[in-house]
């Protein structure tokens, strides 16, 4: 794992989360994967391997380049801009 400046921009603490499931999937009936949590605004979105894609769209339409993993057990993040593990 690398830090990027993008991990250093966060807010402190992590934000809370804005719900407990990917909103855009629900809304859609869609189910998400995996969650992914944004380290800027707490948005909660699904992850590259559910159909939509709602935490990459998330990052494409905000710029928010840092999530991590929302699920149990896990606290790796993601830097969007680098494309790497941070």
């Amino acid at each position: 794992m690398s830090e990027c400046r993008h991990v250093t921009e966060l807010p402190r603490p992590e934000p809370a989360p804005l719900g407990e499931t990917c909103a855009a999937c629900l809304a859609t009936g869609s189910h998400p994967v995996q969650l992914r949590l944004c380290l800027v605004c707490g948005h909660v979105g699904c992850c590259d391997s559910s159909p939509s894609r709602h935490a990459t769209q998330h990052f494409e339409e905000t710029g928010h380049a840092v999530m991590r993993s929302f699920e149990a057990g896990e606290r790796w993040r993601w830097c969007y801009e680098d494309g790497s593990i941070v």
